[in-house]
Order: structure tokens, then C-alpha cells, then sequence
């Protein structure tokens, strides 16, 4: 696989796609990007690397590239920060097929594209695992719109998007610690997909921003885990109701399966990628009103209240549940 060659072929599938490219004044093919500027930068940088963030085994080279990109956005999402730019690293090991490299880098643009954000350049190098490095930009033209994971106040409500447990639960059976044996029609299929093509959750961020959050962050290490985050950074407590998460369909029979309390796993199972959000009381019945008239938004489920307290998260119902997930091979 000659690297200009490759270039060329990624540059290519780079150039098409739906994205507002009026922004990108360069972008692959010289030595830098330029962009132009607005506002307010939002970056955050992720790196996934095989054998410790996924297996090439178990995903597609298309579903690497998507579940890269979707992973660092999420980390916008959970600031309300509209997507703008995406450069990818990639770290390539010298058996790694053309092909494969052209799918990785396709599955990662889709992903960017359908987020409204141009994927404005990057790096190829060889590396002895394969390494996908994802840097993402962000806009806002006023800083005070975006949320923090600082904010939150005692007597918030603490909500979380869609459903729990589904990535932990799609890894179990690609691990083959589980089977899909019992579980709904259907079922095997969507925690498979809900671990290999997450979704950054960037249109309920800025809603939910828009609508008074005080404090926001995306479920990656497991809402036990990330609700502490929040808890330390605002220096409030968070008390959490284990039997008021939301359960991906499924992922109570995939527990029953690996011996576990099904809710006490989507606690702490991690990568689910939605959004654990403080909300003052007063908004919580306009954020119902707003998701019930718009269909496109994964559901919202209160979990749990902020009160006076020293930086913890606790189960009221879950004594000894704690710790999440952890990036392990």
C-alpha cells in the first residue's frame, strides 16, 4: 500500500458529502487545513487503539471509522456544541489492506457528514497496532450557551437520554460471553449496533442546553461512574434510583445470562454514549414537551436529584455500586 496513493484515494471519498464546505477555505492535500474562523473553538481529541478500545475482529473497518468519529463527537454533544471540523489520525499497521483503510476512513466521514462537520484533514503513519486518533472542532458564537459539567445546583433533577447497557450488552455478545438465545426479535441486532455505531447525541445537547441544563456529560464510563464526574465538578451530591434506568432492550436477558443485576450492569457497563444532564425542576416539563413533539430525540428518563453534598454519586437503592468502565484489552 503506497501512502501518496492512499491519500489520493481518501482525499477523494473526503470531497463528497452533504456538509457546508464553505467554511473550509484548504483542506486534504496540503500541509495544514484552513478554516474559517467563528466564535468560540470547542476541540476535544480521542484516540482509539486496537486491542484496547475495540478488536478488529469484531467490527468492520466502516464501523471502526463510525464508532471513532461518533465517540469524540459525543464529547460536543455533551457541551451543546455544534460540530464543525474533524481530523483524523490514523496509525496503520504495514499488513493493513488498502481497502480496508479506504472503509475506515468512509465509515468516519458518514458519520461526520450526518453531523453537519467536514473531516478537513489529518495524518497517515505506520504504527505496530492500529491507532485512530479523532480530533474534533466545535463553534458557538457566545460561550454562555455552552454547558459544563460545573453547573449543577442542589434539587436538580438528573435526566438521561434513551436507553443503558445496550454497548455493554452488544460486547458481551461479541465476546461471546453471552448469546442471543431468549432475547426479543431483534434484539442481538441492536445491541450489536448500539456497540459498534454509536450516536453522538448532538441535537438533545443543545436542546436540552437550550432549555436551562446546568450540567451535562456523555455516558462513556458508565452513568455511576460519570455522574460522579459531575458531582466532583460541581460539588453537589447526585443521588441516583438504580430501578429508574433506562434499560436497552435486551440487556436484562444478556445479565441474567453473565449473573449480574441487569440494572446494576447498565450502570456501570459504560459506552452507551448518551447524555447524564442536571436540569433545574422548572425545566423538566418543558423538556418533556419538547421531546414529545419531536420524534427524531431518544427518550428522557429521570434517574436521580442533586443535593448538598461533597462531590459523590450514590444508588439509593444500590449500596455497593460503583466504579465503571474501564478502556482494558
Amino acid at each position: 500500500m503506497r501512502e501518496l496513493e492512499l491519500i489520493a484515494e481518501l482525499s477523494g471519498i473526503l470531497a463528497a458529502g452533504r456538509a457546508d464546505r464553505a467554511r473550509l477555505v484548504r483542506g486534504p492535500g496540503d500541509d495544514a487545513a484552513v478554516v474559517r474562523a467563528r466564535g468560540y473553538a470547542v476541540t476535544s481529541v480521542d484516540t482509539l487503539v486496537e486491542g484496547v478500545h475495540f478488536r478488529s475482529a469484531q467490527l468492520t473497518a466502516e464501523e471502526i471509522g463510525h464508532r471513532a468519529v461518533a465517540t469524540a463527537l459525543s464529547d460536543l454533544a455533551a457541551m451543546a456544541a455544534p460540530a464543525g471540523e474533524v481530523y483524523l489520525a490514523l496509525g496503520l499497521p504495514g499488513d493493513t489492506e488498502r481497502s480496508a483503510a479506504e472503509a475506515l476512513v468512509r465509515g468516519a466521514h458518514a458519520v461526520a457528514d450526518g453531523a453537519g462537520a467536514i473531516v478537513a484533514g489529518g495524518d497517515i503513519s505506520l504504527s505496530p497496532a492500529l491507532t485512530v486518533t479523532v480530533t474534533v472542532v466545535g463553534w458557538v458564537d457566545d460561550p454562555g450557551a455552552l454547558v459544563g459539567r460545573d453547573g449543577a445546583r442542589p434539587g436538580d433533577v438528573v435526566v438521561v437520554t434513551g436507553s443503558l447497557g445496550g454497548s455493554g450488552a452488544g460486547l458481551a455478545l461479541l465476546d461471546d460471553r453471552a448469546r442471543d438465545r431468549g432475547l426479543p426479535a431483534g434484539a442481538a441486532r441492536e445491541l450489536r449496533r448500539r456497540y459498534a455505531r454509536p450516536q453522538a447525541r448532538l441535537h438533545a445537547g443543545r436542546m436540552l442546553a437550550a432549555l436551562g441544563a446546568r450540567a451535562m456529560i456523555d455516558i462513556s464510563d458508565g452513568v455511576a461512574t460519570d455522574a460522579r464526574h459531575l458531582a466532583a465538578r460541581s460539588g453537589v451530591g447526585v443521588e441516583l434510583t438504580l430501578a429508574d434506568l433506562p434499560l436497552t432492550p435486551g440487556v436484562a436477558e444478556v445479565a441474567e445470562q453473565l449473573g449480574v443485576d441487569a440494572r446494576t450492569f447498565a450502570a456501570t457497563a459504560g459506552e452507551d454514549y448518551e447524555l447524564c444532564v442536571c436540569l433545574p425542576p422548572a425545566a423538566l416539563a418543558p423538556a418533556r414537551e419538547a421531546w414529545a413533539a419531536t420524534r427524531s430525540l431518544p427518550g428522557l428518563t429521570v434517574i436521580g436529584r442533586t443535593v448538598a453534598g461533597a462531590g459523590e454519586a450514590t444508588f439509593v437503592d444500590g449500596a455497593g455500586v460503583s466504579g465503571g468502565y474501564e478502556h482494558s484489552g
